[in-house]
């Protein structure tokens, strides 16, 4: 028999899955292109990678490290509040080793954040949060 964290967790896990379909759609109707989803560097991850063309810049875009937070209610904060420095820090030594993995040192690349707060009415509200930190601390 399951126990109750197990469910909780299998809960979180489903609400977070959820969140990134919801982030993913979202980007991707907004011009973005998904590159990656749930990419693992050691014990941490980047929920998406998309790419965003900019046709005005010689480089043609940035590839764009993205942190989804789903929440189902606001009793314990809004969700980007939950982009702690740790969490921030954790991201960059993630996206330095997909850069260097993939060998795109020298892309431009930016951190944003994307908060998914679930509704009972079945309307999520989604707030993109573009440069939302830097690669520096």
């Amino acid at each position: 028999m399951a126990s109750r964290s197990d469910h909780s967790a299998r809960s979180n896990k489903a609400t977070g899955d959820h969140g990134e379909d919801l982030a993913a759609a979202y980007l991707e109707a907004h011009g973005f292109v998904l590159m990656d989803r749930n990419y693992r560097f050691e014990r941490e991850e980047i929920d998406l990678i998309v790419w965003e063309r900019d046709d005005l810049f010689e480089m043609g875009g940035a590839l764009v490290f993205v942190e989804v937070k789903t929440r189902r209610g606001t009793g314990f904060g809004r969700p980007e509040a939950a982009v702690t420095p740790a969490k921030q820090a954790a991201i960059r030594r993630v996206a330095e080793a997909y850069l260097y993995e993939r060998k795109l040192e020298s892309t431009v690349c930016r951190f944003d954040v994307v908060a998914v707060l679930l509704s009972p009415s079945g309307t999520p509200q989604i707030e993109h949060f573009p440069d939302a930190f830097g690669m520096e601390g």
